[in-house]
């Protein structure tokens, strides 16, 4: 396995966890409350979508992929009349510094390790294409924060929605529809939990069971809920096909610099995840 598919294959544990406790924390939902925003759902939807400006619910439905469209239609396109895209952005980047200085402390965001990290992140998302991912290019459009530890952050968001971007188009290409995607991932080994996934992305009992049927039909699950041999090999085929779209940024980045990078950023997932600023049920390396 070559650097470059070997970083796209980590990233989830590697990379993603210093992004993802915007979606959990307590400062994210009291910054956006403070705009107005309810928290859960609303704030979201707001906070990852707002970077592609007042678009409607067709759109976040089409780049979020795995929502229930009902679910995102009750916040969207709503939620800009209760504050702009750009207050939401300002709140955002305002929780990421306060969360990353309750998880790491000032002394660590000010370190040249951190600084490290952030030139070589930023330079790896050099290797980023915009064509054909949507939440990529409206990421990129943004200005980039002056502090290392934000700018860290914002290169590390760019490449997670360039990989998501990836990630649809392999759903897509294979025939998954959404819910379909969402049954059979929660089958995975790494899978959210069925209850919880129906509970974040809003999708109802009766509708986990006809798609799961549907699956069931096509030979993915087997009749207990478990992917069949047919349905492993087919998951199997998305995850490499989204490996091979992320692996830009890798190859730009180069073996070296790669691997340092990686060295730089572990301890710093490892402390995410060791203090409990990411659900297990949610995030599973």
């Amino acid at each position: 396995m070559g650097q470059a598919v070997a970083a796209a294959v980590a990233f989830r544990t590697t990379f993603d966890a210093l992004h993802a406790p915007v979606y959990f924390a307590p400062e994210t939902q009291q910054r956006l409350a403070a705009a107005g925003l309810k928290p859960g759902s609303m704030t979201y939807f707001a906070s990852r979508a707002a970077a592609m400006g007042r678009v409607g619910a067709g759109t976040v439905t089409a780049t979020f992929y795995s929502f229930s469209p009902s679910l995102i239609a009750h916040v969207v396109p709503r939620v800009w009349t209760i504050a702009t895209p750009e207050t939401v952005l300002e709140a955002r980047l305002a929780a990421v510094d306060e969360i990353y200085r309750r998880l790491f402390g000032d002394e660590t965001l000010a370190s040249a390790e951190v600084a490290e990290a952030a030139e070589l992140v930023r330079e790896a998302t050099e290797g980023c294409r915009p064509e054909g991912r949507p939440l990529y290019a409206a990421h990129a459009d943004l200005d980039w924060p002056e502090q290392p530890h934000l700018a860290l952050w914002h290169a590390i968001t760019l490449l997670r929605e360039h990989r998501g971007d990836g990630h649809v188009a392999a759903l897509t290409t294979n025939g998954l529809p959404g819910l379909e995607a969402l049954v059979t991932h929660s089958a995975t080994t790494n899978g959210t939990p069925p209850d919880t996934a129906k509970r974040t992305r809003g999708w109802s009992d009766e509708e986990w069971a006809a798609a799961a049927a549907r699956l069931t039909a096509d030979g993915i699950l087997d009749s207990g809920g478990a992917l069949t041999e047919h349905g492993l090999a087919f998951r199997e085929r998305v995850e490499l096909a989204t490996n091979a779209a992320a692996q830009g940024p890798w190859q730009h980045l180069g073996e070296e610099k790669t691997a340092r990078l990686e060295q730089l950023c572990a301890p710093l997932s490892r402390r995410v995840i060791e203090a409990g600023a990411i659900p297990s049920a949610a995030f599973r390396p």
